[in-house]
């Protein structure tokens, strides 16, 4: 009947089954395990929970509710534990501040992911919003188009075309005579796009005036634009500026000045033409007979590149308007430039600011100033001229009866008294002269 008792008890649950007669406090072997005594407290936690909600709570039970035989009974009822069940409570009440801290950072932390993925799904429900709205509007590439074809002015800059959507619009405009202007500034054509409105513009004889800048054509874009400038006559305003045009590019454009005599405003501004593209686009201004205004600022045209297009400037008898402004043309750019305006009688205005042309530079540019009658404009601020160089300039302007100056910049450079002197002189003779510097030398130094 042991055997058999001990064989039950096993069967059930030999980690926690007790003995309920075992009154002495001895373990008694069953089955092998030994069971744990009446008299030792239930443990806090119970085996293979790891839940720490409940596990505090029901520790917060056991606290307020468990007593055992150690515990002692003063003499007005109350119970007061011994100091082993005294230490355990603290140690108990350690742990559940713990797990009680642990709990309230991990449930804030949740909290703040929960509040910043609604403000995420909240901002991204206003995009989708304002997408639907400026579609409504307009943004929708096809409506607009539809919408506005038939207008005289077609702006499309900033509509991320890509190459396959210029062509798709290309061919909307073979037929087209009502569009006169056309902007399609930053499409991101590139050369392939670019080809494609050069074939659209040898057969659309309407458009007059188109803005490809901000497009990376390059030298295959500009070899097919090149190709279309033989063939068109109607258009007299082309702006390639910011299309990455190189040496390269400058050949195929050459072909295009020397035969095309119809475009009038080009702009070639913010490009890559270096030396060798200063002479090979000097030499097609030479015999260019339409061009009346050429931007070229923001190239890297200097030393024998800027001598060269100096002396097809001299040669040139059409251009009102050239902007050489940030390049490099320094002291050999503007000894070239004093034969130009000596020979030149038609530029109008000149802007070579930011041109590293220092004091001598301005000196020589100041001669061919002194004879030349037609220029109105002249721009050369932000060089390292100083005041001396401005008045040789000044002192050119009022030297020559001739003159036809009507304004001079020279912004960011500080000018002496000796200067202002000479310009209040000058008033006399040419009251309508107005004349832009950065400031009085002692003016600025009281300043700083």
């Amino acid at each position: 009947m042991v055997a058999g008792k001990k064989v039950t008890k096993e069967s059930i649950l030999p980690s926690v089954c007790e003995d309920e007669g075992n009154e002495g406090g001895k373990e008694e072997d069953l089955g092998g395990i030994a069971s744990r005594p009446v008299s030792r407290p239930r443990s806090l936690y119970s085996r293979g929970s790891v839940d720490g909600q409940h596990q505090i709570t029901r520790m917060a039970h056991q606290d307020e509710d468990h007593t055992n035989e150690e515990d002692e009974v003063d003499e007005g009822g109350d119970i007061q534990p011994g100091d082993g069940q005294q230490q355990e409570r603290k140690s108990v009440s350690s742990v559940t501040k713990i797990l009680t801290q642990t709990w309230n950072s991990t449930d804030f932390t949740v909290r703040v992911l929960i509040k910043n993925q609604r403000v995420n799904m909240r901002r991204e429900r206003e995009r989708e919003r304002k997408k639907e709205r400026e579609w409504a509007d307009g943004g929708d590439v096809v409506s607009y188009f539809l919408r506005n074809m038939n207008q005289s002015e077609l702006n499309m800059m900033h509509y991320g075309l890509g190459s396959q959507g210029t062509k798709a619009l290309a061919i909307s405009l073979v037929t087209n005579t009502s569009i006169l202007k056309l902007n399609l500034r930053d499409n991101w054509m590139e050369g392939i796009g670019g080809a494609a409105i050069a074939d659209m513009l040898k057969e659309n004889c309407y458009i007059t005036e188109i803005d490809l800048s901000e497009n990376r054509m390059g030298e295959y874009g500009a070899r097919a634009l090149s190709s279309m400038l033989l063939e068109n006559s109607t258009l007299f305003s082309l702006n390639l500026s910011g299309n990455h045009l190189d040496e390269r590019a400058a050949r195929h454009l050459s072909s295009a000045l020397n035969g095309n005599q119809k475009l009038q405003h080009l702009d070639l501004s913010h490009n890559r033409f270096g030396d060798i593209a200063g002479e090979i686009l000097g030499a097609a201004i030479a015999e260019n007979a339409g061009m009346k205004s050429l931007n070229l600022a923001w190239n890297c045209i200097r030393g024998k590149g800027a001598i060269a297009f100096a002396k097809g400037l001299e040669g040139n008898i059409f251009l009102r308007t050239l902007d050489l402004s940030y390049n490099g043309l320094g002291k050999e750019g503007a000894v070239a430039l004093e034969e130009a305006l000596k020979h030149n009688n038609t530029l109008e205005d000149l802007n070579i600011s930011n041109n590293r042309i220092p004091l001598e530079g301005a000196i020589h540019f100041a001669l061919g100033l002194k004879v030349n009658t037609t220029l109105r404009i002249l721009k050369m601020s932000r060089n390292p001229m100083q005041s001396a160089g401005c008045f040789a300039i000044l002192k050119s302007v009022q030297a020559n009866p001739e003159t036809a100056v009507e304004f001079l910049e020279f912004s960011d450079i500080c000018v002496d008294q000796e200067f202002e002197d000479l310009l209040e002189s000058t008033k006399g003779t040419l009251p309508n002269l107005q004349v832009k510097h950065g400031g009085k030398i002692n003016a600025v130094l009281k300043k700083s």
